[in-house]
């Protein structure tokens, strides 16, 4: 007797809106396919382009070659900035070698980039606020000269700060960071250097913010909540931080639709999915249709916000040869 299909049990997605790529991502990825198809392959990049592995692989295949240095690129092939910035000694690197370069880095990280350089021409010591290690924080810091800038990661770390002058100080921030986690910080150093100077503007960039109300908003509904994105993608771990303290009793962070951990989902009936500024569309609809092939599925929209923001490539590369 041939077994029928059992019905497949209800589900309800809701779908975070917006998510997925920023206009600073969006430009570095046309950077590195614009200069592609402007000088030919290959074309160097210093550090991945942006933070996920199946951007980095369509470009990979199309002719781009990754290296974590300049050293590891010839002289006479054009070499690009990733999008989380580069410390000064790299570009003047490239110079020193009349290299072809072309910086991809966000104008908003760039933003802070200028902060910090007028901060510092003011006699002012920067503090800045970020994660140890992570190339948008070793990219700012590499703005200044050594001493000039000095991280913390948490409140704990600005009660140890040994600053040169307590009255000539500012601060700076990574721009993926959780926009809760760094008010407490913030509010950490205030109190303890009352004179200490903040941005004009929030150096948590619109598209950080913007996913993370998204994710907040989103976690009231759903039981359970899926980030596409990478493990070395500052903002796709903010957003399952921030779905987890928003009240959603389990998030998980996936690369693929293959990374979902069907098990720990089991008896659940509504899940929110999300993705990182550096996830594309492709892996969402992925991850949409593995829950289709096994629940009834409904999907809902949450939107808190609309984005409109586009960032111009490098003049370089809209010149015709």
């Amino acid at each position: 007797m041939q077994q029928t299909d059992r019905p497949r049990p209800p589900l309800t997605l809701w779908l975070a809106a917006p998510r997925g790529f920023c206009a600073g991502v969006d430009r570095a990825i046309k950077i590195v396919e614009m200069a592609l198809a402007k000088y030919g392959a290959p074309v160097y990049v210093r550090h991945e382009i942006v933070h996920n592995k199946y951007v980095v692989d369509d470009l990979r295949a199309k002719g781009a070659i990754f290296v974590e240095e300049l050293d590891e690129c010839p002289d006479d092939r054009p070499v690009i900035f990733s999008a989380h910035g580069v410390p000064k000694s790299v570009p003047a690197e490239a110079a020193a070698r009349q290299m072809l370069y072309v910086d991809a880095t966000c104008p908003l990280v760039s933003k802070v980039h200028i902060e910090a350089e007028r901060h510092h021409e003011n006699g002012l010591q920067i503090v800045m606020i970020g994660h140890v290690g992570h190339p948008e924080t070793v990219g700012t810091m590499g703005q200044l000269p050594p001493g000039e800038v000095l991280l913390v990661e948490t409140p704990g770390d600005v009660a140890t700060l040994e600053v040169r002058d307590p009255a000539r100080l500012a601060f700076v921030t990574q721009t993926t960071l959780s926009v809760d986690d760094t008010a407490e910080i913030v509010a950490a150093l205030q109190a303890r250097f009352p004179a200490i100077i903040g941005p004009h503007k929030e150096d948590i960039c619109y598209a950080t913010t913007n996913r993370q109300e998204a994710v907040k908003a989103m976690a009231e509904k759903a039981e359970a909540m899926l980030v596409v994105g990478a493990p070395n993608s500052s903002n796709s771990r903010r957003l399952v931080e921030v779905g987890a303290r928003a009240g959603c009793s389990y998030a998980q962070l996936v690369q693929r639709a293959a990374d979902i951990d069907w098990r720990a989902l089991d008896g659940i009936a509504s899940v929110g999915v999300t993705a990182g500024a550096s996830a594309p569309e492709v892996l969402v609809e992925e991850v949409i249709d593995a829950f289709r092939a096994r629940y009834d599925v409904t999907v809902e929209m949450v939107e808190t916000a609309q984005e409109n923001v586009e960032f111009k490539v490098p003049r370089v590369l809209r010149e015709t040869a």
